[in-house]
C-alpha cells in the first residue's frame, strides 16, 4: 500500500464530496430544479445521458447526509490503490446502475449517489480475490461487516428507493472488480501469484521442474488487455 495513492484518493473523495454538496445548496436554491433536468428518466431517450450526471444530485438535504459517510469511507477504500482505476470503476459503476435504473425502473425520476455507494461496495469486497491480494481481502472483509446493512435497502419493494439502480451499481463493482484485477505475468510468481498487498509476493508455487513450465505466461482475456491499455494511457496523458 502506498500513502501518497492514500492521500490521493482522501483528496479526490474530499472534492468529490464537496462538490455534490456545492450542488446541493445551488439545487435547493433553484426548488431542486436541476433533479428535474439531469435525472435519470426510465425509458427517454433524452435523459439516457444523465445516467452520469444523475450520481451528482440529490432530492434533498436528508438524501445527501445518508449518503456522504458511505459515500466518502467506501470511495476512498476503492480509490487507495490508485486514481486512474478508480475512475474507471466508477465509470463501470455509473453506467450499469444508470442503465438499469434507465431500462428496467418504472416512470419515477431518481439521482443520488446510492448507485455509485453500493458500486465501490461491491468493489471493494470482492476485489482482493480477484486480484489475489491478502490486504484488500481483509479491508473488503472489515468494509462488508461495516456497511452490511446497506444491502437492506436493495431489497425490492422499499419504498422511495431504487432498488434496481442499487443493484445495477452493485453488479458493476463486481464487474469492474475482474476486468481491472491485477495479473501476474506468470504462473510460478509466489504462491500462484497471491500478494500480502504491501508489494511483496507469498514465498511458495510451482516449480520449473527443469522444463520452464513453471514460468509459462498466462493468457489475457481481450476485455481485460483493453483495461489495462486504457489504464496505461491514463497515465501516460498525466491522470
Amino acid at each position: 500500500m502506498s500513502v501518497r495513492k492514500l492521500r490521493d484518493a482522501v483528496v479526490l473523495m474530499t472534492a468529490f464530496v464537496a462538490l455534490i454538496w456545492i450542488l446541493q445548496v445551488f439545487n435547493w436554491a433553484d426548488g431542486y430544479r436541476l433533479d428535474a433536468e439531469f435525472g435519470i428518466l426510465p425509458h427517454n431517450l433524452g435523459h439516457l445521458p444523465d445516467i452520469f450526471t444523475a450520481p451528482f444530485l440529490h432530492i434533498s438535504w436528508q438524501h445527501i447526509e445518508g449518503n456522504t459517510v458511505p459515500l466518502f469511507v467506501l470511495g476512498v477504500l476503492a480509490a487507495y490503490r490508485g486514481v486512474r482505476k478508480f475512475l474507471l470503476v466508477s465509470l463501470i459503476v455509473a453506467v450499469t446502475s444508470g442503465l438499469a435504473v434507465w431500462l428496467f425502473q418504472s416512470s419515477e425520476l431518481t439521482v443520488g449517489a446510492s448507485g455509485l455507494i453500493f458500486g465501490y461496495f461491491g468493489y471493494v469486497v470482492v476485489r482482493g480475490f480477484f486480484d489475489k491480494n491478502l490486504l484488500d481481502i481483509g479491508i473488503g472483509a472489515v468494509a462488508g461487516i461495516l456497511y452490511w446493512t446497506i444491502l437492506q435497502v436493495a431489497i425490492p419493494g422499499t419504498p422511495g428507493v431504487s432498488w434496481i439502480g442499487h443493484l445495477g451499481g452493485l453488479f458493476g463493482g463486481v464487474v469492474a472488480a475482474w476486468v481491472l484485477r491485477e495479473r501476474s505475468t506468470a504462473v510460478g510468481a509466489g504462491a500462484h501469484g497471491w500478494t500480502t498487498g504491501f508489494g511483496r509476493p507469498l514465498r511458495g508455487g510451482h516449480s520449473d521442474n527443469g522444463s520452464g513450465a513453471g514460468n509459462r505466461a498466462v493468457p489475457e482475456h481481450p476485455g481485460s488487455r483493453a483495461a489495462s491499455d486504457l489504464l496505461r494511457e491514463l497515465e501516460d496523458k498525466g491522470f
